[in-house]
C-alpha cells in the first residue's frame, strides 16, 4: 500500500482515542462525531495494482495492531471533469482505492440496526465515496441506521473492455464490498440480514446490475435505485469502444499493453475519446451522444442479461425494490452545456429520431406533446430514454417477475438559477443527504441556505428511505399495473397515479436491451 493516512499505527495499538472495532482483516479505530461513530478508509480488497491490476478484486491484506480509520481512502483514477472536480480537493493519494466508510449510531454487535450501503454515481467514470456531498451522518442519525459507502474502480480500470481481464470489474468490486458488509457489519452495530443498497445515476445502474448478477444473490435484502440509466453495453459494443479507447494511446485493448500505462495516466483515453464519440454514431448509435465510453457490459458471465430481462425472469423477486426518478432529469446536462433555451427544432428532431421508440417515434412525441417547444421536446425525449423510462420499466419488470416495487418521482424544482433547472438530475442527492452546499448542491441550491420547504422535503426523503430500509415500506403503496400509484415528492408531497402518463404510453412495451454495435 502506498497510502499514509490510513496505515496501521506502527509498533502496535494506536494511542489515539476513539471507538475500536475488529474486522476480519484487523482492528480499526474510528472517531466520535456528533453522536456517531465514524470509520473511514477501511480496505475491503487489496489495492488493484501490479499483478492484481485489471483482475477481480482480491482479499484485503491483514494487519496487526489497530489501524486508524480517520481518513477517506484515495479516490480511484478518474476523469477530472466538471462534475468530479469539487469532490477531489485535498484527498489522500495512493493505490488503496477499494475502501469502505461506516457511520453508525453505536458499534455494538447486539444493536442489529438496518444497514444502508451507498453506491455513488458519476457516469461510471468519476466520483468517490469521500465526496462531501455523500456525508451520510444525517441519514445515520435521523434514521437510526448504519450507513456504509464504498469506492469502486471507474472508467478504464473498472468498466472498459480489456482482453485478458474480466468484464465489469467495478461490479465485482461492489460485490466484494457487500461481502465485506456481510462479514463485518455486525461488529459495527448493523444487521447483515437487513442490508439495503441505495444509489443514484451510475450508482443506480450498478444496483440494477447487482439485482441481475448471480454473484450478488443474498448480499442485500432491499434496493433503492434513483435515476436508473438505461445504457448497458452489449459485448460487441464494449469491445469496439474498448478498442477505440486503447487506440487513443496507440495501444491494443489488452492487459499486456494497457498495464504499461500508469493508472492515473490511463484515464486520458476516456478523456480524449469522450468528446469524439458523436463522430461514431454510425457504429455506436445511441451510446455515441452520451460521451460516456463506459457502462456495465452484458457479457454473459458476470452480467448474464440486461437488468430488465433478468428482473422479468424473477432474478430479484425476493428483493424489495424502490425506484425513483426526477421530472426534468436531462435539464441538468443542457444547463451544464450552456444551452438552456437554445435548442433548435433541427436538434430536437435529430434527438427524437435517435432516442424515441418505434419507427415513428418523432411524430408520436410531437403528437403526445403538441404544445412543447423544441427545447422541451429535446429534453423530454432524453429524460425519458436515459432515466425516467428505464427506472419505471425496472419497477414494472420487478412486478412481472413476481416481486414488489415502490415508485416515486421528484417534481420539486431546484432553487438555483432562479428555478430554471427544475427537478433536474442529481437534485435528490443533496435532498437525501442534506448536503446543500457541497458538490452539485452548490449549483442546485446556488450556495444559499435551504428554505423551510427544502428542509421539510429533505427530512421526508430520509424518513422514507430509512423506513424502507427498516421495514420495506417507504410510506406509500407498491406500484401496480392498474392504479399505478407513485409518491410525488414536491413542496406538498402526494400519492397519485404516475404523472408522466404520456411518456409511459409512448414507451409501453419497449425493451431496454443492451446497446448494440451497428453496421
Amino acid at each position: 500500500m502506498t497510502t499514509t493516512d490510513s496505515r496501521p499505527s506502527p509498533g502496535g495499538p494506536s494511542d489515539q482515542p476513539g471507538p475500536v472495532v475488529r474486522t476480519t482483516a484487523g482492528a480499526v479505530r474510528g472517531r466520535q462525531e456528533e453522536g456517531l461513530a465514524v470509520f473511514r478508509g477501511i480496505p475491503f480488497a487489496a489495492p488493484p495494482v501490479g499483478e492484481a491490476r485489471f483482475q477481480a478484486p482480491r482479499p484485503a491484506e491483514t494487519w496487526d495492531g489497530i489501524r486508524d480509520a480517520y481518513a477517506f481512502g484515495p479516490p480511484p483514477p478518474q476523469d477530472l471533469g466538471l462534475m468530479g472536480g469539487p469532490g477531489l480537493i485535498d484527498v489522500p493519494q495512493g493505490d488503496d482505492w477499494l475502501t469502505v466508510n461506516v457511520w453508525t449510531p453505536d458499534p455494538d454487535p447486539a444493536a442489529h440496526r438496518p444497514v444502508m450501503v451507498w453506491i455513488h454515481g458519476g457516469a461510471y467514470k468519476l466520483g468517490h465515496s469521500g465526496s462531501p456531498g455523500y456525508d451520510a451522518r444525517r441519514i445515520a442519525a435521523d434514521g437510526d441506521v448504519v450507513v456504509v459507502s464504498l469506492n469502486y474502480r471507474l472508467g478504464m480500470e473498472g468498466f472498459a473492455f480489456i482482453e485478458g481481464a474480466p468484464a465489469n470489474r467495478a461490479l465485482l468490486d461492489q460485490v466484494a464490498a457487500l461481502e465485506w458488509v456481510r462479514d463485518n457489519i455486525e461488529s459495527f452495530g448493523g444487521d447483515p440480514d437487513q442490508v439495503t443498497v441505495f444509489g443514484e445515476s451510475a450508482g443506480a445502474g450498478s444496483i440494477a446490475a447487482l439485482l441481475s448478477m448471480p454473484r450478488a444473490t443474498g448480499l442485500f435484502r432491499r434496493a433503492i435505485a434513483q435515476s436508473v440509466p438505461g445504457t448497458f453495453f452489449s459485448d460487441a459494443l464494449a469491445r469496439d469502444i474498448g478498442t477505440a479507447l486503447a487506440a487513443e494511446l496507440g495501444l491494443r485493448p489488452t492487459v499486456a499493453d494497457l498495464s504499461t500505462i500508469a493508472p492515473r495516466k490511463l484515464t486520458s483515453a476516456g478523456e480524449t475519446l469522450g468528446p469524439k464519440m458523436p463522430q461514431h454514431i454510425d457504429r455506436w448509435g445511441q451510446a455515441a451522444p452520451t460521451v460516456t465510453p463506459f457502462s456495465p457490459v452484458v457479457d454473459g458471465e458476470v452480467l448474464p442479461t440486461s437488468p430488465w430481462q433478468a428482473l422479468r425472469s424473477g432474478s430479484a423477486k425476493d428483493v424489495e425494490l424502490l425506484v425513483g426518478h426526477n421530472r426534468d432529469e436531462y435539464r441538468l446536462f443542457i444547463a451544464m452545456a450552456g444551452q438552456l433555451g437554445q435548442i433548435t427544432d433541427e436538434r430536437a428532431a435529430s434527438a427524437l429520431r435517435l432516442f424515441a421508440p418505434g419507427s415513428d417515434g418523432e411524430q408520436a412525441y410531437r403528437a403526445a406533446f403538441p404544445e412543447a417547444s423544441p427545447s422541451e421536446l429535446y429534453e423530454r425525449v432524453q429524460t425519458d430514454w436515459l432515466f425516467s423510462m428505464p427506472s419505471l420499466h425496472l419497477a414494472e419488470a420487478q412486478r412481472a417477475g413476481g416481486g414488489r416495487a415502490h415508485v416515486c418521482e421528484l417534481t420539486w424544482p431546484a432553487p438555483g438559477n432562479g428555478g430554471a433547472l427544475g427537478a433536474c438530475h442529481a437534485l435528490d442527492i443533496p435532498l437525501l443527504f442534506g448536503t446543500y452546499g457541497a458538490d452539485l448542491g452548490l449549483l442546485l441550491f446556488a450556495g444559499t441556505e435551504p428554505s423551510a420547504e427544502a428542509l421539510s422535503l429533505s427530512s421526508r426523503f430520509r424518513a422514507s428511505w430509512t423506513s424502507f430500509a427498516r421495514t420495506g415500506d417507504p410510506g406509500w403503496p407498491a406500484y401496480d399495473d392498474e392504479r399505478r400509484l407513485v409518491q410525488v415528492l414536491d413542496a406538498e408531497p402526494e400519492v397519485r397515479a404516475y404523472p408522466e402518463e404520456a411518456s409511459r404510453r409512448l414507451w409501453e412495451g419497449y425493451d431496454f436491451r443492451p446497446l448494440p454495435l451497428l453496421g
